[in-house]
């Protein structure tokens, strides 16, 4: 389905913000924030259209737009740890916006960020501010750091370390919860296969048992209507027999005078 005006216009201020988030922006910077709020409205409207995209493709555009949402977000924060925090929680998109993109441009601003917010990090726990100057970068390389920065540097390999294992060992957990959980559902699934087995294996013998009662109760109806007949004809006889002996019984008796 070709895309329509109002999607290829949704694409365009896509790319246009994705720009606009990889750079370095003042703090007083304005347009992004107006271009995300116009991206929500035109993917309101898309999504109202009848000639929308595909579901998958909606939601890629989704997902997109909450990054971008969620990075002013996290920008607005006062800490640099806030923004870390939050900028982990964020999800970029899965595919390029545009064909000239070999790897999603949400994803790279999200590479960027993370490492600003490092950076960040490590400035306030060494007690400097980072600027970004090249050239101030440069002069402390080839001076060296003090002893104390030496071991706020060690301090804080300890701290990123230690919340390295941490992640680790919660992702540990969790895939062995997850693999307690599957192994859960398959032995809940086998259960209810059995039940299911049994349950046919029950109304099978529950039909059999209902034509076998079906069968004997027409014999036991046919053999009853033979009974009766039977008997019908044996009082037939008998009352056909003392008609008879009754009426030679007075033949052969006559009446006393």
């Amino acid at each position: 389905m070709a895309a329509t005006r109002l999607e290829l216009n949704l694409m365009r201020l896509l790319s246009r913000c994705e720009a606009l988030a990889a750079e370095r922006r003042d703090p007083e910077e304005w347009r992004l924030e107006k271009y995300v709020a116009a991206l929500e409205d035109m993917l309101r409207e898309l999504k109202k259209q009848s000639s929308k995209p595909a579901p998958e493709l909606l939601n890629e555009y989704s997902r997109k737009v909450d990054f971008l949402k969620g990075l002013l977000e996290a920008e607005k924060l006062s800490s640099s740890t806030e923004k870390a925090l939050a900028n982990q929680f964020l999800a970029p998109g899965r595919t390029p916006t545009t064909t000239k993109e070999r790897t999603p441009a949400t994803k790279t601003v999200h590479l960027q960020t993370k490492a600003r917010c490092t950076g960040k990090m490590r400035s306030e726990l060494l007690g400097t501010v980072c600027f970004g100057d090249s050239e101030e970068l440069n002069v402390r390389k080839r001076k060296g750091l003090a002893p104390d920065e030496k071991q706020s540097a060690v301090e804080l390999d300890a701290v990123l370390q230690h919340h390295q294992d941490m992640q680790e060992k919660l992702a540990e957990e969790m895939l062995s919860l997850a693999r307690s959980l599957k192994n859960n559902t398959l032995a809940a699934q086998n259960v209810i296969k059995q039940d299911n087995q049994t349950l046919s294996h029950s109304l099978r013998m529950a039909d059999q048992n209902f034509e076998k009662l079906k069968d004997e109760s027409d014999r036991l109806e046919q053999h009853a209507k033979k009974s009766v007949n039977w008997l019908l004809w044996i009082m037939l006889i008998v009352v056909c027999f003392i008609f008879i002996s009754m009426i030679l019984f007075i033949r052969i008796f006559p009446k006393l005078k």
